[in-house]
């Protein structure tokens, strides 16, 4: 099963590394939803927290601060607890 790598408390060093702060923008209000990712998918959560659950996998909760990778491929159904606001790019 593809795996979605979290680093809950990534250095200010690695966000410059990866330039974060010039990748795209995306909000999103408390919902519910299904995601499929076609591309790799980063980003930094600026804001809010939300609950991410593979297909046939645990459910993980992402929140503010935190650094996450999504891999090519992955299926998967989404819960925005709190207003959400992160920084994302596709690879």
């Amino acid at each position: 099963m593809t795996q979605i790598i979290i680093d809950h408390n990534p250095s200010e060093e690695k966000l410059k590394e990866l330039g974060v702060k010039s990748w795209n923008t995306w909000d999103c209000a408390p919902s519910k939803f299904p995601l499929d990712f076609t591309a790799t998918e980063k980003a930094y959560v600026l804001e809010g927290e939300f609950k991410v659950t593979p297909q046939g996998g645990d459910t993980v909760t992402i929140k503010a601060g935190d650094y996450v990778e999504f891999p090519k491929g992955l299926k998967s159904q989404w819960e925005v607890v709190k207003q959400l606001k992160k920084h994302y790019k596709h690879f």
